[in-house]
């Protein structure tokens, strides 16, 4: 008997051991759901996102603002896309609201949204593009009136009705916006010209007339 009591022993110790292991997992398992039950699900946010301005030079700042709705502390990106990209990084006020200024350095059109990161109350979120262009100065004239009929250099023929410019290096095809005093239009580089010192562009008579471009003088490309 001495030999069957301690075996006994360890047997009944086993047992309780191995009923107490499985009580013991269910008990962890209970105290992780109950916290996961007590965190706080994050709420849905909304961004807000504003340009100061939405046609401005190279060299010259917008100011880019916006809101995270609901308010509170939160981190924000805002990502340009266009002929110069890069990202800010900025963290709202309590109010919810943010600030920060940009000067695109490269002309071209740029694309300008907003990125709500999430965090532990809010989920994440985006605001709808803006959109920019940042010009740069350019002396044009135009050309058409005794012309009219004769091809252009990228392929075509020179009409009253064409919309498109001559530039002497920008590639055929190659997509121009032009501003004037208010009016604005993109058109397609389709002539070589001018070749009068000081002008860069020769606008077509029907890009005159849109633009309401006296003849010779100063436009904002964005090329």
């Amino acid at each position: 008997m001495r030999y069957i009591v301690p075996a006994a022993a360890v047997a009944v110790a086993l047992t309780v051991g191995a009923s107490a292991a499985p009580a013991a997992s269910q008990h962890h398992q209970k105290a992780d759901q109950h916290k996961r039950d007590k965190r706080p699900e994050r709420a849905k946010s909304h961004v807000a996102l504003h340009l100061s301005n939405h046609d401005l030079l190279a060299g010259n700042g917008i100011k880019v603002s916006g809101k995270v709705r609901p308010g509170g502390r939160h981190r924000v990106r805002v990502v340009f896309k266009g002929p110069e990209a890069g990202h800010r990084g900025v963290t709202t006020r309590a109010n919810g609201t943010f600030a920060l200024r940009w000067v695109p350095k490269v002309t071209g059109n740029y694309s300008v949204r907003a990125y709500g990161l999430h965090d532990r109350h809010t989920k994440g979120s985006l605001s709808k593009a803006r959109k920019l262009t940042s010009y740069r100065l350019a002396g044009a004239s135009w050309y058409g009136p005794g012309l009219w009929g004769n091809g252009v250099a990228c392929g075509g023929t020179l009409l009253p009705g064409t919309l498109g410019v001559a530039n002497k290096t920008l590639p055929c095809g190659t997509k121009v916006k032009l501003r004037y005093h208010g009016r604005e239009i993109t058109v397609p580089v389709i002539d070589r010209g001018p070749y009068v010192a000081g002008r860069e562009f020769d606008l077509t008579y029907a890009v005159k007339q849109k633009l309401g471009f006296p003849g010779v003088g100063t436009v904002m490309a964005s090329r």
